[in-house]
């Protein structure tokens, strides 16, 4: 018996066909999806590279899903950041450490990923004069010292440790191994440092000792000064003549190559105590009553009486003054008034003291990089190693030259007047940073270039130098421009 076509049966088989249909577009958008998804990545850490296959989309989900743990400071850099992960890119990873460069005579701590001295100078040289200012102290990285920091120089090395210079003919070993040949044991606190020279690769070791100094310091004496009535009105006396104290400071040094680079006070005791000088005065004199002269002095010549205005002759109340004798040559003349007697001039006050002057910051002892209100040259010879770890060299680096031209003349200090952009990069935001932004800039610089990396519309200083162009008033004359 055939089957009867129902409407029923009809739906029935509609919706079998509709979730068949369902399925199979299921299923390939899941081979589809998997198909694209699945990538293979060339990842890049510290030098040595392996393909990884993977799924994420980004560079953070690859490194997390390989189990690769990084620092703030470390360099992470893939083929296009901006573009998320696609299939065959490579992903590089520098792990980063903390070594010191001499900038200026100012020691600079300095994140870098150098597998070298040679790269590590190089990172600051902008030209032979700059690179001469820049010496590396490899001493605070020993790890990296004896585990392959290696000088990386083609050529002689020279060795200057303890008075002495010598010379290591293999540049290409590691400052461990040179000071090894040349029998150069390295203490805990002792320096080595990497500069080139006029073209010569020294390598320098500094003795680091610690000692003690005392210093005798004198005490000035003070002065009392007593009253004495057996003296006369302004007589002065030494009673006891005053003698300077001493106190002996004891300080600890730190000496290097034997000479005082730091000391700090330890203690300090009082060996003599200071006398003071007595000095006695005479009472002060009593003061003289001026005479009064609101009276007359006698007749004026024209038989008139004489007085001021205050004095009234005529009531009687005034004292005529006595008349003087006359002598047979002249007439009688009226007697000279008795001079005042001058006042005692008043003590004069005592100048208010002055106020204390602001005290001038000083950079702290620890923390991160300090660049102590740099110059501009000296600012931009850190930037220039700041922003070789991004990559940006070359041309890109000559753009950040331009660009904080332009902004601030790659002055620490420099304020805009009409809003508060302030340091070498102009920052409007970075105030709450780090409390050393104002002084410090290392600090300045790093903001600078996390900026300039991390804005999507930028990403390259070369990128931010356009964007500063297109923002320039007309004509256009590389004025008035922000980014």
């Amino acid at each position: 018996m055939a089957r009867r076509w129902t409407p029923r049966r009809f739906v029935t088989l509609r919706r079998i066909r509709v979730a068949l249909c369902a399925g199979v577009v299921l299923v390939a958008s899941i081979v589809f999806f998997a198909i694209t998804a699945r990538k293979t990545v060339a990842l890049n850490i510290n030098g040595e590279t392996r393909t990884v296959t993977t799924y994420s989309a980004s560079v953070p989900r690859l490194l997390e899903s390989q189990g690769v743990k990084t620092k703030t400071h470390d360099f992470i850099d893939s083929t296009d950041e901006k573009a998320g992960l696609k299939n065959h890119d490579v992903v590089t990873v520098r792990s980063a450490y903390q070594a010191t460069i001499d900038i200026e005579g100012q020691e600079v701590p300095f994140w870098t990923y150098a597998t070298s001295a040679d790269q590590l100078l190089g990172f600051f040289k902008s030209n032979d004069q700059n690179a001469a200012k820049v010496s590396v102290n490899v001493g605070n990285v020993y790890n990296q010292l004896t585990g392959g920091f290696v000088i990386n120089k083609a050529g002689p090395v020279t060795v200057i440790a303890d008075g002495k210079t010598s010379v290591a003919p293999n540049g290409k070993l590691t400052a461990a191994s040179i000071l090894d040949s040349k029998n150069i044991t390295i203490g805990k606190e002792d320096r080595v440092s990497v500069s080139v020279e006029n073209g010569q690769t020294i390598l320098r070791v500094q003795r680091v000792t610690h000692g003690q100094e005392t210093k005798d310091v004198a005490l000035p004496f003070a002065t009392r000064t007593v009253v004495d009535s057996s003296l006369q009105p302004g007589q002065t006396e030494v009673r006891q003549v005053g003698q300077n104290g001493n106190k002996q400071q004891i300080y600890d040094v730190t000496y290097v190559d034997g000479q005082a680079e730091s000391s700090t006070l330890k203690s300090e005791t009082v060996t003599q105590a200071a006398i003071d000088q007595v000095v006695a005065v005479g009472p002060a004199a009593p003061a003289t009553p001026a005479p009064s002269t609101g009276s007359g002095s006698g007749s004026s010549s024209d038989g008139n009486s004489g007085g001021n205005d205050s004095g009234n002759n005529s009531n009687g109340n005034s004292t005529p003054a006595p008349a003087q004798p006359s002598t047979p040559s002249a007439p009688a003349q009226n007697p000279a008034p008795t001079p005042a007697p001058t006042p005692s001039p008043a003590p004069a006050p005592a100048p208010a003291p002055a106020p204390a002057p602001a005290p001038t910051p000083t950079p702290p002892s620890s923390g991160g990089s300090v660049l102590w209100h740099p110059s501009p040259a000296a600012a931009q010879i850190y930037a220039r190693g700041a922003a070789a770890q991004y990559g940006w060299t070359g041309q890109q680096y000559n753009d950040l030259v331009t660009l904080w031209n332009k902004e601030s003349g790659w002055r620490w200090n420099a304020g805009n007047p009409s809003s508060t952009a302030y340091g070498i990069p102009q920052s409007l935001y970075y105030a709450g940073a780090a409390p050393d932004w104002r002084d410090n800039g290392a600090t300045q610089i790093q903001w600078g270039l996390n900026y300039i990396k991390t804005r999507f519309d930028y990403g390259s200083p070369s990128a931010a130098w356009q964007k500063w162009l297109s923002r320039c008033k007309p004509p256009y004359s590389g004025f008035g421009g922000w980014y």
